[in-house]
């Protein structure tokens, strides 16, 4: 398993559970890091199933959105499926308004989501 700065990668049966470390998803360094980490997963790690947890995560910019839309049509692109769970009301919104609870399969909880896998 690679090393990461911005996230910690777990596995639970063959999905690869990623938590991020950063409270706060904000600055243009840090996102393309994030982003780079992110793909890795499913470039190197031929990952299938990914799920995001985002129970450490306070903001998340826009610019990290962007990020996350690169990696659903990445996951997608090698038959793979991508869900997220554990995002904040306020993080929530930001989904709803830009109609990504749309694209993303967002689930409550961590279970809730390995479930969905199956």
């Amino acid at each position: 398993m690679p090393q990461y700065r911005r996230i910690a990668v777990s596995t639970n049966g063959d999905v690869s559970v990623v938590s991020f470390n950063d409270k706060k998803i904000l600055d243009e360094a840090s996102i393309q890091e994030l982003g780079a980490e992110l793909f890795g997963i499913v470039e190197q790690q031929q990952s299938k199933s990914v799920l995001l947890n985002f129970a450490n995560v306070e903001f998340l910019s826009s610019a990290a959105l962007g990020k996350l839309i690169t990696l659903d049509r990445k996951v997608k692109a090698s038959q793979g499926r991508l869900k997220m769970c554990n995002i904040r009301p306020e993080i929530f919104e930001v989904f709803q308004i830009t109609k990504l609870n749309k694209v993303f399969d967002i689930r409550k909880d961590e279970a809730e989501a390995i479930k969905a896998f199956s």
